[in-house]
């Protein structure tokens, strides 16, 4: 007689179980070791700051990674899988910069990263844009000078920095936003010159788009109706503060049909807050990867 599933000896499952979750818990702290703290930005809103004093670069629509001298981490601490000849040459210091192919390719890039392929001609339109060199102690400003100098010694063709400009007044850093966003960009970065690299939320990075943007947690899926009958109606979403409310809009009919999965964090656009507190007009953007950190 075949013995069931349910039929084998507890202590055998129980064996089966803590062995899985070991190894699941020492691949994660090893990942999670291999990647240090990553220096976050902070939204510039309606902060008053000396535009002079900050570097400006475009905030690219790509998957930030983090190189640390020998292999490419997300900055949830996963590896991530590339062809050999992606990184062959590139020098043996951390560099914190965005895996990108052009703008409006969200998606594109997301799915390859996921995807975990190795073939050269899925990674051929990718670029490491380079934004960053944690482990340099001096400031933003001698940063960015070392950057320069190590991308055009390492002549790597997937390998580039990230295009980093003096700011001079607000009415051109709007200006700028309005022709980055007008050729499909997402928005602006600003970093101080003075500032030294750091783990965390930074008061010396910000991010400037047109709108509002979060993130937060799939906890269920209201049935649509009409046209919708049968697909997603509005995805139940969950903020880092546990506060619940609904995103409706934003998705396309192929989203619509397979929606994202219960417990995946979605990416929403939003326009200021209610009086409650709750996001205004959240309309839906993306799948996030990996969980994001808490403000």
């Amino acid at each position: 007689m075949t013995r069931s599933r349910t039929d084998r000896p507890i202590w055998s499952r129980a064996v089966a179980v803590c062995v899985v979750a070991l190894c699941l818990i020492g691949a994660t702290s090893s990942a999670a070791a291999a990647v240090p703290g990553l220096m976050l930005a902070r939204d510039l809103g309606a902060t008053r700051i000396d535009v002079d004093a900050y570097f400006v670069s475009e905030k690219l629509d790509g998957v930030r990674g983090r190189w640390d001298g020998q292999a490419l981490w997300t900055r949830g601490g996963h590896r991530i899988v590339t062809p050999a000849a992606f990184t062959r040459g590139w020098p043996d210091i951390p560099m914190d910069g965005e895996l990108w192919i052009a703008r409006d390719r969200f998606d594109a890039i997301s799915a390859l990263v996921r995807s975990a392929r190795t073939d050269d001609a899925a990674w051929a339109p990718v670029r490491f844009m380079v934004f960053d060199l944690p482990a340099h102690p001096g400031p933003f400003a001698e940063r960015v000078q070392a950057m320069r100098a190590l991308v055009a010694r390492t002549a790597h063709p997937q390998l580039r920095m990230v295009t980093q400009t003096p700011g001079t007044s607000r009415a051109a850093l709007d200006a700028q936003l309005a022709a980055v966003v007008a050729a499909g960009g997402e928005g602006l970065m600003l970093h101080h010159r003075d500032a030294r690299y750091g783990a965390g939320r930074s008061a010396a990075l910000f991010k400037l788009k047109p709108h509002d943007d979060a993130e937060a947690r799939v906890v269920a899926h209201t049935a649509g109706n009409g046209k919708y009958s049968g697909m997603l109606g509005a995805l139940e979403v969950e903020r880092h503060d546990g506060r619940r409310f609904r995103i409706g809009t934003g998705f396309s009919d192929a989203q619509r049909a397979q929606p994202p999965p219960v417990g995946s964090w979605v990416t929403y656009r939003y326009s200021g807050l209610t009086s409650t507190g709750l996001p205004r007009f959240a309309r839906f953007l993306r799948v996030r990867d990996e969980m994001p950190p808490p403000d």
